[in-house]
């Protein structure tokens, strides 16, 4: 699978970016926040990758370290349009969420992004376990 950056103006111009594009017109909001010590110490410079698969292709969204609160603030992130039918569940996109730090073992998660909705994806680190940083 190949990897591309949202930023690379050649592949927003291609087939498979234009459907997906079209599919999910609208917007959901994401934010992430690091923690160790059950919430009591920030993790600042944990390495952040969102990205989602599109055929071929691994799209990357965003890719950046948490600040010194351990907080990436407001990714805004392509969702399928609310459809106000409450006889359905509504539609939505599924991205993946990398963290890595040079001491711990990268952790992967995955979360739906749904039109209008701020999603909180938390990082729960352990010092000295396993994902200890």
């Amino acid at each position: 699978m190949n990897t591309v950056s949202i930023q690379d103006e050649e592949f927003k111009k291609s087939k498979e970016y234009q459907e997906f594009i079209t599919l999910n017109s609208g917007k959901g909001n994401l934010k992430i926040r690091a923690y160790a010590a059950s919430e009591a110490i920030p993790v600042g410079g944990l390495h952040i990758t969102v990205s989602t698969d599109l055929k071929e292709e691994k799209v990357i969204f965003f890719d950046g370290e948490t600040d010194a609160s351990g907080m990436i603030q407001t990714l805004s992130l392509p969702a399928p349009p609310l459809e106000l039918n409450n006889l359905q569940a509504p539609t939505s996109t599924l991205y993946h969420i990398t963290a890595t730090s040079k001491m711990s073992l990268p952790q992967e998660f995955l979360v739906n992004m749904y039109d209008g909705i701020c999603v909180v994806q938390n990082i729960n680190f352990t010092p000295g376990g396993q994902n200890g940083y």
